[in-house]
């Protein structure tokens, strides 16, 4: 038996969680655990109320705006029929991908609306930073001129270097938020693996049809956990998969320690989506005195007319290859990432 099987089936990460105490790497573990829990449920309370507050200005727009908001919908069925067809190439399959995610995007930015089954579709994992940036070396000292001062040169070569140590700090802290992403990424796959060898469907293929029907829809929610990057979640889900005895022992408390330092950059992130969340939205159509509101609505009412239109008339297009050929084509040469 390989060290990691005995891991797996001795002892499960959030399994510590239902011991009043234990070592100090099982309690920075649930401590890394509980913040991402409230993080998460402040996200979610924030996002809830903001979508209400969003839908209850559309239902005053009224017909207008649940006509566009269908209008948008209609669009998911052509798009995915298009990259089950055949006749796209691989990178018109991602265009028609990011075009789905960006509908998305917008019928939940714009209206409100739970797009949740969509974008865990085909929504990408986040990406990783970029790599490190080498700073800019300081330029050769040159003797002053004749109408230059002494001073001035070297107030000019202290600029260069202050420049260069903030191009360092830049280049250090995009290295450690690498190292970060990447502990964050192999801690998530490690975990992904484990449950898909405890869930994968053909375990229950000789089960009963509910039984198989339970483990398909269980192996569809770690492949979105894992999709999205959420360690939480398939630590959480790993717990359940089992009911190992709890234990504290050299290898489980490295282990602890190895996902605490993973979870610690999706705390980092999702503290980042609260910030952003929590900022107001500028030139919100519900923003602005009473007579700026009327005024703008009325203006909103006749643009979502005419984009419900526009993306009635994109759906009939969209049924032809050729069509949507053409659609994705010019959506590149303008630059565009959505409808």
């Amino acid at each position: 038996m390989t060290d990691s099987t005995f891991l797996q089936r001795q002892w499960l990460p959030d399994r510590v969680a239902t011991a009043a105490v234990g070592s100090p790497a099982q309690q920075a573990f649930r401590a890394a655990m509980a913040a991402i829990e409230a993080l998460r449920a402040q996200l979610s309370t924030l996002r809830a109320a903001q979508a209400a507050m969003r839908q209850t200005y559309w239902r005053q727009v009224g017909p207008v705006a649940a006509a566009a908001v269908a209008a948008r919908r209609a669009l998911y069925a052509p798009l995915e029929t298009a990259l089950t067809d055949g006749h796209l190439s691989r990178a018109e399959m991602v265009q028609v991908t990011e075009l789905l995610v960006h509908n998305a995007h917008s019928l939940e930015r714009r209206f409100g609306e739970d797009e949740g089954e969509i974008l865990a579709r085909y929504a990408p994992t986040p990406p990783m930073p970029d790599d490190e940036v080498a700073p800019t070396p300081l330029p050769p000292a040159e003797p002053p001129t004749a109408h230059e001062l002494p001073h001035e040169r070297a107030a000019e070569v202290a600029r260069a270097r202050r420049q260069q140590r903030k191009q360092q700090q830049r280049a250090t802290q995009a290295q450690a938020a690498e190292t970060e992403g990447q502990s964050l990424l192999q801690n998530t796959k490690t975990a992904y693996r484990q449950l898909a060898r405890l869930h994968h469907p053909d375990r229950a293929a000789q089960a009963d049809a509910a039984t198989q029907q339970a483990q398909t829809a269980l192996m569809q929610r770690i492949t979105a956990a894992y999709a999205a990057g959420d360690l939480a979640a398939l630590l959480a889900l790993l717990a359940t998969s089992e009911a190992p005895t709890p234990s504290s022992s050299p290898e489980a408390d490295a282990l602890l320690r190895r996902y605490t330092a993973a979870l610690a950059q999706q705390q980092a992130q999702l503290t980042q989506e609260l910030a952003a969340a929590q900022r107001p939205v500028e030139d919100a159509p519900w923003s602005g005195t009473e007579k700026q509101q009327r005024t703008r609505l009325r203006q909103i009412k006749r643009d979502l007319r005419a984009e419900t239109d526009y993306l009635e008339y994109l759906a009939r297009q969209l049924q032809e290859p050729a069509s949507l050929r053409q659609l994705l084509r010019e959506l590149t040469v303008n630059e565009l990432a959505g409808f």
